[in-house]
């Protein structure tokens, strides 16, 4: 456990302590966190699967009746106020969402079963559980976060801590994302606990695939720590033919290169099919590895790992059908041959057995094959917005604004009015604060880099129109003010 605090000033503690984290990372890098406790004969069964349950609410100012002076409140403590709006009278169920896995992993446990959960909650949510005093929801995960018997059931994954969706994030700014989340996961549950977070969770499943802004992202995952990431299965190819990956029930190794010629890697859990709640919910990953049997990998059998994420408490399937699934299926496949698995757990397995993370096939973001077929990596910048432009001009379906949880969505098209006042706030920041060389844990900094994290939240761009967007303008200009007055 740690003793930092979670809150500095009033504000989340999300920076000061970026070297004690590397440190910390460091020291721990290589070592297995769920092989010694877990209790999965893997030579033995035929197939996994693994679910992760994303949480989210976003910070909005919607504390007062005035926009410019609201205060920064939770959109669920809104919706608590509010539920005569609107789905609002949804929000006592989100609520008991956001704890009842604390509620669930103790009973399964303590009837000799064995449950599974990934678990991936935004930075913004956190502090908004805490801010409208929710501290009993809080208290239920780091029961089963820092409780080694419930520990080895489930995993946190890393996350942006706005909920930022990386394709439109400028590169800088997503790194103060990750980093800040760690912070805050650490001074919650402890550092034993922010060191045992291994994967990583992307925003909207958006991976980018422009070369240079990929290259960045994954290079920030690994110097961040992370050992793996989860990746929508239409949102990379085979560098081989282009293709879609054909066996996406085996963990992949996922290789960007920029215009520069420089290379990162990192693993990828393939996660299968779209974006609905249905699908774990229902815990159909579960039914799907049923129908599998061990494969072949790098000359060794291995049981296939079906992998799904959905929304945590959106849908009423989510709502209401997901407890008696989850409850059911844990029962189920305790000592039986299709099991639940957490992703690192998975991975721990397979490497004890001699497989390497150079024994995994290889994917690549989106159109990746398209542009190396004319060029190739450290032809330089130019050329690559040439190729980028000359491909685009001949093929209407070639994008470089990233791929996400669904084939049909922009980040970027659409969203002018609210990304150029956070482009602009970004630029600010980054102009006043980190190239002037402002301390992390200089009270300034961490306030400024609270808005900062606020203003980028996905939910601002996904609404597009509306009180969504003067939200997210309001936070911009609150970002600027601090700066301009502060700095």
């Amino acid at each position: 456990m740690s003793d930092w605090p979670e809150y500095i000033d009033n504000v989340p503690n999300i920076s000061g302590n970026e070297q004690e984290i590397e440190r910390l990372i460091a020291a721990h890098s290589g070592k297995p966190v769920f092989l010694p406790d877990s209790k999965i004969d893997f030579g033995k069964i035929k197939s996994a699967f693994t679910i992760a349950l994303h949480m989210h609410q976003p910070m909005i100012p919607a504390g007062g009746g005035d926009l410019h002076t609201a205060e920064l409140i939770s959109n669920l403590q809104h919706m608590m106020e509010n539920q005569g709006i609107g789905d609002n009278h949804n929000a006592p169920v989100f609520d008991w969402c956001y704890k009842r896995m604390g509620e669930f992993i103790p009973q399964l446990v303590s009837e000799g079963h064995e449950p599974r959960v990934m678990l991936e909650y935004s930075g913004s949510l956190l502090h908004g559980l805490r801010k409208m005093g929710n501290d009993d929801t809080i208290e239920h995960l780091k029961t089963i976060t820092c409780t080694p018997e419930y520990a080895r059931c489930v995993e946190w994954l890393g996350a942006p801590w706005g909920h930022a969706v990386a394709p439109s994030t400028p590169v800088q700014d997503f790194r103060l994302h990750v980093r800040a989340w760690q912070h805050h996961f650490a001074a919650i549950f402890g550092t034993d606990a922010m060191v045992r977070v291994r994967g990583f969770s992307p925003s909207e499943m958006a991976l980018p695939n422009h070369p240079d802004v990929a290259y960045e992202y994954v290079k920030t995952l690994v110097e961040c720590g992370f050992q793996w990431l989860l990746v929508q299965e239409h949102t990379v190819e085979q560098p081989e033919d282009g293709h879609h990956p054909h066996h996406p029930h085996l963990p992949h190794r996922l290789v960007v290169k920029n215009s520069k010629g420089e290379e990162a890697s990192i693993i990828a859990l393939v996660k299968t099919q779209g974006s609905d709640t249905k699908l774990v919910a229902q815990m159909q990953p579960y039914y799907e590895a049923k129908s599998l049997s061990r494969t072949t990998l790098a000359g060794k059998s291995v049981p296939p790992l079906v992998s799904q994420i959905a929304d945590g408490e959106n849908g009423g399937v989510m709502m209401n059908e997901f407890p008696p699934k989850f409850l059911e299926a844990s029962r189920e496949t305790t000592g039986a041959d299709t099991v639940g698995m957490n992703g690192t757990e998975y991975l721990e397995h397979l490497f004890a057995m001699g497989i390497t993370e150079a024994d995994l096939p290889v994917v690549q973001p989106l159109f990746h094959k398209m542009i190396w077929d004319r060029m190739s990596p450290g032809d330089g910048p130019e050329k690559l917005a040439q190729t980028i432009e000359t491909i685009r001009g001949e093929d209407h379906r070639f994008h470089m604004e990233g791929g996400s949880w669904t084939s049909d969505l922009s980040w970027v098209r659409g969203y002018e009015d609210v990304l150029k006042p956070m482009d602009e706030a970004s630029s600010h920041f980054y102009e006043k604060v980190i190239k002037a060389g402002v301390a992390t844990n200089d009270p300034r900094y961490r306030n400024a880099l609270f808005h900062l994290l606020n203003s980028q939240t996905s939910c601002y761009r996904y609404w597009g129109e509306g009180i969504w967007t003067d939200y997210g303008k309001e936070i911009c200009r609150r970002v600027d003010a601090i700066i301009d007055n502060d700095f």
